[in-house]
């Protein structure tokens, strides 16, 4: 039986966790496909404001008072511009869109259905704030990348069991420094969409 307990809250309830939750990114991002090398200062500075926006959520996986686990979630024009901007040049409309910010998971805790309630608290919280559509991107790398591992597996399925379609027409653009690199450079982040008034989920 899983000893994970799932508890969402909301904007500035988050800060005792925040410290904890800038490291789970660091050491869950720094693996493959992100390879990112963050530091605690940026990562608290970027976590600040999704905690100062009133209609954020934090969805916390911990086990025994531990954060094992994080998904995040704001509504977009609360967002970062570089992941407003593609929605505000092609659509759909931003007033209508639940942005996610990420979703991060310690690897001894998954495939234990965490991943699941991460998305479903997310999209109860945007059916809540009446915003039909929920977003997100991640990470394009080549699939010959010499950082690739042999087991990699993609989570582009699971999105798409979900409901989620990748959208070529929404790319945010970020430029961060690899692990083993001397400098940034810019990435590619195509967005998955889901528009709840026509979406069928076959989970």
């Amino acid at each position: 039986m899983s000893t994970v307990e799932i508890r969402p809250v909301s904007g500035i309830a988050v800060e005792p966790w925040l410290d904890e939750l800038a490291d789970l990114r660091i050491r869950v991002f720094r693996d493959f496909p992100y390879l990112y090398d963050g530091s605690m200062a940026y990562e608290r500075d970027y976590l600040d404001r999704y905690a100062r926006s009133q209609r954020s959520v934090f969805v916390l996986a911990m086990e025994y008072n531990r954060l094992v686990g994080a998904a995040t979630a704001l509504p977009l024009r609360d967002a970062d511009p570089e992941f407003l901007a593609p929605f505000q040049e092609h659509g759909p409309d931003p007033d209508q869109v639940f942005y996610f910010g990420e979703s991060v998971l310690l690897p001894e805790y998954r495939g234990q259905g965490v991943g699941h309630r991460f998305f479903d608290l997310r999209e109860l919280y945007a059916q809540d704030f009446g915003l039909p559509i929920t977003t997100f991107c991640a990470v394009k790398r080549d699939l010959a990348h010499p950082r690739r591992p042999g087991q990699y597996q993609s989570l582009e399925p699971f999105w798409e069991r979900r409901g989620y379609r990748c959208d070529e027409r929404l790319v945010a653009r970020f430029a961060w420094k690899d692990v083993g690199e001397a400098q940034a450079t810019e990435k590619a982040l195509p967005f998955w969409v889901r528009d709840a008034r026509v979406a069928v989920n076959d989970t």
